[in-house]
């Protein structure tokens, strides 16, 4: 049997899960926005890294507001995550040098949201060759980048830019 190593996801694992929705827990209280790796806030909506990304730089814009249906947002809440999708896709592909982006959201648990509660988008982030054979024979994603430096990163560009 071979083994991968990955030290770094101890602290993850053992650290206490906090109890509710983890989205309205960042809305609640942003004195810990660095921990849960906040990049970003509006008015109506937040930017968020993903902690189980797909590829380095995966995050997430989500509506502070607490619904599981697209449908019952307001407008001006809709058009914020709108425009923050744009400027999201924008900045990977300008200042981050993604060959490409994926966007999309996941409705309800049936349409595979692993938090259907809470409505949000994931923006990844995508390069020529980003897969390898261990994804499509081992059910495993390697990633090969410190989640930390991409959070920093991210998160200065994003300042910088938004």
């Amino acid at each position: 049997m071979d083994y991968m190593y990955a030290p770094w996801r101890d602290e993850y694992i053992n650290s206490k899960e906090e109890k509710g929705c983890p989205f309205c827990n960042i809305v609640t209280d942003d004195s810990k926005d660095e921990s849960r790796h906040v990049l970003y806030r509006t008015k109506n909506c937040f930017l968020v890294m993903n902690k189980y990304p797909y590829t380095p730089g995966h995050f997430m814009v989500i509506p502070n507001l607490h619904v599981d249906a697209i449908e019952t947002l307001s407008s001006e809440t809709w058009l914020e995550m709108s425009e923050l999708v744009q400027k999201s896709v924008k900045l990977l592909k300008e200042e981050f040098g993604a060959h490409g982006v994926n966007i999309g959201m996941n409705l309800g648990e049936c349409g595979g949201a692993g938090i259907a509660e809470h409505v949000h988008y994931h923006i990844v982030p995508r390069w020529q060759r980003d897969t390898n054979f261990i994804t499509a024979i081992a059910d495993t994603r390697v990633y090969s980048t410190d989640f930390e430096k991409i959070y920093k990163k991210l998160k200065n560009i994003i300042n910088d830019k938004f």
